[in-house]
Order: C-alpha cells, then sequence, then structure tokens
C-alpha cells in the first residue's frame, strides 16, 4: 500500500511562523493586526493563520513599489543583472520544491502529482521570461520618416509599464503566482501581489525566495487579504497596471475602478469551453483526454472543457467510455499519491456546485455517473456526468468550477460549431478528429483563444495564453505576456545640416 505524503519539518516550520505582509523588502503586521485562518480544503483543519492586510496596507505596499520603480533600482538594473537574478530566483525555488509542493496540496487540496507538474511550468515560466529581458527591443525606423528633404533620427523604445497590481485566483497558486510576476519583474515593473484569501502560502514562501534571490526591496510586495485589499489596488491611483486572474463578474468590476487613471488591464477570467469529439477520432485517447478535460483538478481550471459535443455515431460509447473512466478516479486527499481528484476549494465552493447540479436535476437533465462513497472530512465532490441537457440549463450556461461534465451528441460539423459558439465565455476548447481538413476549418471557426487538437490544456511558455468576449481582455505568456507590462514610446529626432 502506497504511504500518504508526510509534511516534512521544512513544511511544518513554515506552518508555524507568524505570517506576515511584504512591504518594501520587510515582513511587517498588517495595520489593524487582523488575521485570517486558512484551512486545509481536504479535512477542514487549521493550517496556520496569515496578517489580514486592508486598504492602509495595500497604500503601503503600492508606495513602496512606486519609490522602488523610481529609484530604478531595477527598472534601470542592466538586463543582464535582471536576467542574473530571475534565474537565481527559480533555482532556488526548484531548490525548495518539496516544501512549495506541500504547501499547495495542503492550502489548496489538489492532488500532489498535479502540484508538481504545476511548479514545473512555473519554474519554466521563470527561466523563459529571465532570458527575454534583453531581447524585446524598439525598432529604427529613420528610413521609413526621412525623404530627401529632411533628415529623422527616429526609434521606438520599450519601457516598463510602472507598479503593477497582480490578483490571484485560488485554483493554481504556484502557477499563477510565477505566470503574473515573471514576466512583470522581467520588465523591470515593480509589483504589488494579493493572493486568493484560501491559498496565500506559497506566495508568501516565493516572495521570501525572491528577496533572497536580489529583487532589491521593495519591488516585490505581497498583501494577503480580502476583497477589500483587491478593490483598493484597481483603484489606487499609483498603480500603472493591473492584471487579474478569476471570475468574470469581477473583472467587470475591476474595469470600472481601474478606468479612474485609465490603468493597463489583462483580464483571464471564465471559461464554458466545449470539448468536440468527431466519429473518426482516435477513442482510445479520446475519451481519458475529454474526462480529464473536465475533471482535472476537480473541474476548477478555468478552460476546462466542461461541455462535451460528440458526434451521434459515437455517443453512447463515448459518454460510457468517460463515465466508466471516470469510476476509477480515486477522489481525496491530495497528499496521497493516488489520488486523482482532491476536494473543492471550499464550503462555498462546494455550496455552490451543489446547487447548480440539483438545479440539472430539476431541469430534467439525467445523471450518468454512479454515486461515489467520499470522506465528508473534507470539501469533496464527485465525477458527474450529465446527458439529456438543452442549451438553456443553466448546467449548460453558467460555470459550474466543479468535477461536472454536460454531454450533447450533435450531427453536423454546422450544427456542433453553432453549439458550441453558444456561449459568453471563449476561453477554450478541444477538437478531437483525425480528419486535417476538418480539424482546420472547425479551428477557425471556433470563438476561443486557445484551442487544443487530439489533446486538451495546457499552458507553454511561448504560446499566448486568453479568451476572447466574456472570458478576458489581453493574452498572458509568450511575448504577449511581456509586453503586457511594456509601453511603447516613439521619438523622433529632425536632423539638421551638417
Amino acid at each position: 500500500m502506497t504511504e500518504v505524503y508526510q509534511p516534512t519539518p521544512e513544511v511544518r516550520s513554515f506552518l508555524d511562523r507568524q505570517h506576515r505582509l511584504l512591504i518594501g523588502g520587510k515582513w511587517v503586521e498588517a495595520s489593524s493586526e487582523k488575521r485570517f485562518e486558512v484551512i486545509n480544503p481536504a479535512n477542514k483543519q487549521l493550517l496556520t493563520t496569515v496578517a489580514e492586510g486592508g486598504r492602509d496596507d495595500v497604500n503601503r505596499a503600492v508606495q513602496a513599489a512606486r519609490q522602488a520603480f523610481d529609484s530604478g533600482s531595477w527598472s534601470e538594473m542592466a538586463a543582464a543583472q535582471r536576467t542574473k537574478i530571475l534565474w537565481r530566483w527559480a533555482d532556488l525555488i526548484e531548490q525548495n520544491a518539496e516544501q512549495l509542493i506541500a504547501l499547495e496540496v495542503l492550502d489548496n487540496g489538489m492532488p500532489i502529482t498535479l502540484a508538481r507538474g504545476f511548479f514545473d511550468y512555473g519554474v519554466g515560466w521563470i527561466r523563459y521570461y529571465a532570458g527575454m529581458t534583453d531581447k524585446i527591443m524598439g525598432k529604427n525606423l529613420s528610413d521609413a520618416l526621412s525623404s530627401s528633404d529632411t533628415q529623422y533620427h527616429a526609434y521606438t523604445q520599450i519601457k516598463p509599464i510602472g507598479v503593477a497590481a497582480l490578483i490571484l485566483p485560488w485554483n493554481g497558486p504556484i502557477g499563477l503566482f510565477l505566470i503574473k510576476t515573471s514576466p512583470a519583474l522581467a520588465a523591470g515593473c515593480a509589483c504589488v501581489v494579493k493572493p486568493a484569501e484560501n491559498t496565500p502560502l506559497t506566495a508568501l514562501r516565493m516572495a521570501e525566495l525572491a528577496l533572497e534571490a536580489g529583487v532589491p526591496e521593495g519591488v516585490l510586495n505581497v498583501v494577503t487579504g480580502f476583497g477589500e485589499a483587491g478593490e483598493a489596488l484597481a483603484q489606487h491611483p499609483a498603480v500603472d497596471k493591473i492584471s487579474f486572474t478569476g471570475s468574470t463578474s469581477v473583472g467587470k468590476t475591476i474595469i470600472c475602478a481601474a478606468s479612474a487613471n485609465l490603468k493597463r488591464v489583462t483580464l483571464e477570467l471564465g471559461g464554458k469551453s466545449p470539448c468536440i469529439i468527431f466519429d473518426d477520432a482516435n477513442l482510445d485517447e479520446a475519451i481519458p483526454a475529454a474526462a480529464m478535460a473536465i475533471f482535472l483538478n476537480s473541474g476548477q481550471v478555468c478552460f476546462a472543457g466542461s461541455r462535451l459535443y460528440v458526434q451521434r455515431k459515437i455517443y453512447d460509447r463515448v459518454v460510457a467510455g468517460i463515465a466508466d473512466f471516470s469510476q476509477t478516479l480515486k477522489v481525496g486527499d491530495g497528499m496521497h499519491p493516488d489520488t486523482m481528484l482532491g476536494p473543492l476549494i471550499s464550503e462555498q465552493q462546494l455550496h455552490r456546485v451543489n446547487q447548480l447540479v440539483d438545479s440539472g436535476r430539476r431541469q430534467g437533465a439525467q445523471i450518468l455517473t454512479a454515486k461515489m462513497a467520499l470522506s465528508n472530512e473534507g470539501f469533496f465532490f464527485a465525477p458527474t456526468i450529465f446527458a439529456n441537457v438543452d442549451a438553456n440549463m443553466s448546467i449548460v450556461k453558467e460555470e459550474i468550477f466543479g468535477p461536472v461534465l454536460v454531454a450533447t451528441p450533435f450531427d453536423t460539423t454546422e450544427e456542433v460549431l453553432a453549439l458550441a459558439n453558444d456561449t459568453q465565455y471563449g476561453l477554450g476548447a478541444g477538437i478531437f478528429s483525425n480528419n486535417i481538413n476538418r480539424v482546420h476549418r472547425v479551428a477557425e471557426k471556433l470563438q476561443a483563444g486557445n484551442v487544443w487538437v487530439n489533446h486538451y490544456g495546457g499552458m507553454q511558455s511561448c504560446m499566448p495564453f486568453g479568451g476572447f468576449k466574456q472570458s478576458g481582455w489581453g493574452r498572458e505568456l509568450g511575448e504577449d505576456g511581456f509586453l503586457a507590462f511594456t509601453e511603447q514610446k516613439s521619438v523622433s529626432i529632425q536632423l539638421r545640416g551638417n
């Protein structure tokens, strides 16, 4: 029998600390001296307490970031030196992998195997952007402006945008911290990070390692807290840029708050992504891939393939196959190496998923999955598949953010495209087919920022990631993710005679 992973002394020591805010390179208590509890969602037990930052603390953190940015201690540092420090940060994070991965599992509940995968992605993102500091350059446009009568020396510059507020969700704490801080720091920005209140621990530890790596004081600040802190960041007049990942409804409030000083905004928001399986697909690959498209991280993934469309000829076989596959997934504490689905993040989220599933039953949808015996010690929810759904049901329209799949048969390509695009969202989409002509035609017509063919999901360093419609604004990762933390300046100089 495989043993459950036991936290190391380093993990226990970290949990026993008096966790404070990081402001201006110093660990400080919240102005209110308030603290809040961090709960393990797998067993509802208290892990630790963390300082509860509010508006005053956000103001202090933004002032520290502003001062650090304006001083040039980071923004004007030689690109090669910034690269060296970021690379050192990646090395330190990698050296502390077991501690960080364990904290991630305890804090979020995800399976430890998944946490290791997210961790590896995150370290790769730091190194990708560390190598970009000296590779994004302006252009010489002198010849384009000049004529035989008038000569110009004209060029563009790429400059860091300033103070960046980075507001994180709870569903992938390590990855989301690094997907935002890495390009922001590489660009030369100073940052204020607000982790999700459910999952603040790895952000605090990685920020500590950033200081150890040599990131100057005030360049990276962390304010743990609730909505008040996030709202204060969105409204703060000294913040130049907001990068937010979370719900579409909160994203809309951030846009309103940012309008006061026209902050630059990147939003990675909700999704209700379609996964399409055509009758010529390799079903041995498509069935488990489509299952994990929704069940990965217990469905708590923004681009989860929560709407399944299967060509009618193979519909019964595919849906039965996914139902059978779901019964093989061990649901339990993420610290157990055999666990495939951990708990939902909180009692509130468990309640929401239950409510939506109950609404599906009341509206006539059929549940195809058998009941599982689940521990009542944590916020667990079994993988669930609905059939006999129609496009107007709430379980088809709304992002559930749980391991709940709705399955619909289709006949023609035109029909499935209409069904797939019938949503306010447009983050991800999956296609399973061996017909290359069909794949290209469908990928072209899908209204989604990310399309995966014969696999589902993944966020690669070099590939821009973001959504259409109400799934967000802008892109993260790739060169686009770097440029999102910059402004472009045009300079033209009219040259005189000899």
